[in-house]
This record gives structure tokens, C-alpha cells and sequence, in this order.
């Protein structure tokens, strides 16, 4: 059974940073494209970014680029979201998952970034 559980989130003022981290586990981590996607109080999914498998290749949506960084690390079983220059519209629980629709995503982490 696929398992993923995010945390890192938390409360924090315009312009400041946070990691998330979503620990996998129930399936062959190393071989799956990993994605983060979030939802904004009373909007829809979005996709925020992406890594491939090896972790060469890496996407972000345009909204975040230059600020957010997605890695992972294979030994740890764990994909990692780096949030810098966070913006009040950034604001949104933040989920990984094994594809980019966000389906069988894990329970999210909230981040909520304000003044």
C-alpha cells in the first residue's frame, strides 16, 4: 500500500522560508516520478512541481520558479519541497504524490504564510 506522509509546514511571514518533506513508503520509491500539488482555501488542486527519477530532471510551475526547489533523496525514501521568498499566495496545504493529478496523494502538511 502506497504510504505518504508530508510535514514541514507551519505559520510564517512574507519573504520567509520552509522545507517539506514527504516520507514514502509501500512502494519502489527510486522508480517513480514524484510530484508536489496544493490547494488554496476554496480553489482547486495545483500542481506545483515535479522530479524524475533519478533526480536530474526537475519542473516547477512558473508561479514558484526561482524560489522553490524540489529534491529527493533515494536512501531516505523521502522527496523534500525548499520554500524560499514565500508569498502570501502561497498559502495552501501541500500534498506529494506518485503523478502529477495529485491522485492518491497523502493527507498534506498546511503552510500558511502572513504577516
Amino acid at each position: 500500500e502506497v504510504q505518504l506522509v508530508e510535514s514541514g509546514g507551519g505559520v510564517v511571514q512574507p519573504w520567509g522560508s520552509l522545507r517539506l518533506s514527504c516520507a514514502a513508503s509501500g512502494f519502489t520509491f527510486s522508480t517513480y516520478r514524484m510530484s508536489w500539488v496544493r490547494q488554496a482555501p476554496g480553489k482547486g488542486l495545483e500542481w506545483v512541481s515535479a522530479i524524475h527519477t533519478t533526480g536530474g530532471l526537475t519542473q516547477l510551475t512558473d508561479s514558484v520558479k526561482g524560489r522553490f526547489t524540489v529534491s529527493r533523496d533515494i536512501s531516505k525514501r523521502t522527496l523534500y519541497l525548499q520554500m524560499n521568498n514565500l508569498k502570501p499566495e502561497d498559502t495552501a496545504t501541500y500534498s506529494c504524490a506518485t503523478n502529477a493529478a495529485g491522485q492518491g496523494r497523502g493527507q498534506g502538511t498546511q503552510v500558511t504564510v502572513s504577516s
